[in-house]
């Protein structure tokens, strides 16, 4: 059946999330009860959230207006930030500047464990985005052959984490490597100058630099993480209610991408300057958004490899510290209601903004 509206579903049942979150209504504000047309009055409050081009259904939200759409009848605003980066989303959580964020899920256990206070609400993607590329002439060939050598990555990013995990599968001692930190976009160009011998790129940056003669010398779906989407501790306590409607709208934009290809290829053409044809591999052949985007024992998996990698690289100080992330890390309450409530027909494609 079609749902005219997300609020419906974001409202109901916002006194039984009451229970699960403590501190989650403010005393002046009016609480939402059973009632599904009870709303709590957010006028002159501002939603902060990121879009990425390396987070596709932010793209398709932003530029369709799903979110200020479902958002209007409770007066709050939305101010879109863009995240160049995992690294860049969680230094904005951290400072408050973005109360929900996209990173990878190495990125998001990195910040957990080291203090930042931020939970994971949802699964956005099932990316293989980064890898290891040279330029057009370069004479390297395997990880093997970076010994010695410069990389170019930007340090708290899957394709950081990419690279350690690559050099140790390969033996290669990383105290051998010079990386370069830099954000993704300067990373290509630094390997297109010549400044650096390789590049842990990442989509669609990346896809767009093969059209350039880059070439990568090595991928593997098993060292990406997931997409994870965060927000602050201090966001879901004061505001389920937007919370809900946040992961109302990203379900909604899931079930559209996976309904309409054709106009998810265009939204990330637009926002990441690529031609459609490219922006089209990224989505079929490195993205899967057809997932379960409840976060669980899929993602810890995958999470407890790379933590012990941040253990080892020193990026956490302590085992403890990355066991009690991985413990903590998740809150599931708003999407898996998502998924049971919300059941969208997917709009027209409207035009690109």
């Amino acid at each position: 059946m079609k749902k005219t509206s997300l609020i419906a579903s974001a409202t109901a049942g916002i006194a039984a999330l009451a229970l699960v979150l403590t501190g989650c209504a403010s005393e002046s504000k009016p609480v939402a009860t059973d009632d599904a047309s009870t709303v709590i009055d957010h006028t002159g409050e501002t939603l902060n959230i990121d879009f990425a081009t390396y987070n596709p259904l932010s793209l398709l939200i932003k530029n369709y207006g799903w979110l200020e759409e479902e958002l209007a009848a409770t007066g709050m605003k939305v101010n879109w930030v863009q995240s160049l980066s995992s690294a860049d989303a969680n230094a904005k959580l951290l400072a408050n500047a973005l109360d929900v964020g996209s990173t990878a899920g190495s990125a998001a256990l990195l910040a957990r464990a080291n203090g930042s206070p931020i939970k994971t609400i949802e699964i956005f993607s099932q990316p293989n985005w980064a890898a290891l590329a040279v330029g057009p002439d370069s004479t390297i060939k395997s990880v093997a052959d970076l010994e010695g050598k410069t990389v170019a990555a930007k340090k708290g990013t899957d394709p950081y984490f990419f690279l350690l995990q690559a050099l140790d599968e390969a033996g290669v001692d990383p105290a051998t490597v010079t990386v370069q930190n830099l954000a993704h976009a300067d990373g290509k160009t630094a390997l297109f100058n010549g400044s650096v011998d390789a590049w842990a790129g990442l989509d669609p940056i990346l896809a767009g630099a093969e059209t350039e003669g880059a070439q990568v010398i090595y991928s593997n779906v098993e060292f990406n993480s997931y997409g994870f989407l965060n927000a602050t501790e201090s966001f879901l306590e004061k505001n389920p209610d937007i919370a809900q409607i946040v992961t109302n709208v990203y379900e909604k934009a899931r079930l559209y991408a996976i309904a309409n290809p054709d106009a998810t290829y265009a939204v990330l053409a637009a926002a990441a300057g690529l031609s459609v044809p490219i922006a089209k591999t990224v989505i079929t052949e490195r993205t899967v958004i057809d997932i379960d985007p409840i976060p669980g024992e899929t993602q810890t998996k995958l999470l407890r490899v790379i933590g012990k990698i941040f253990v080892a690289s020193g990026d956490v100080a302590t085992q403890a510290q990355v066991d009690e992330a991985l413990k903590t890390l998740y809150d599931i309450t708003f999407i898996t209601k998502s998924v049971e409530t919300v059941d969208v027909q997917a709009p027209e494609a409207a035009a690109v903004k």
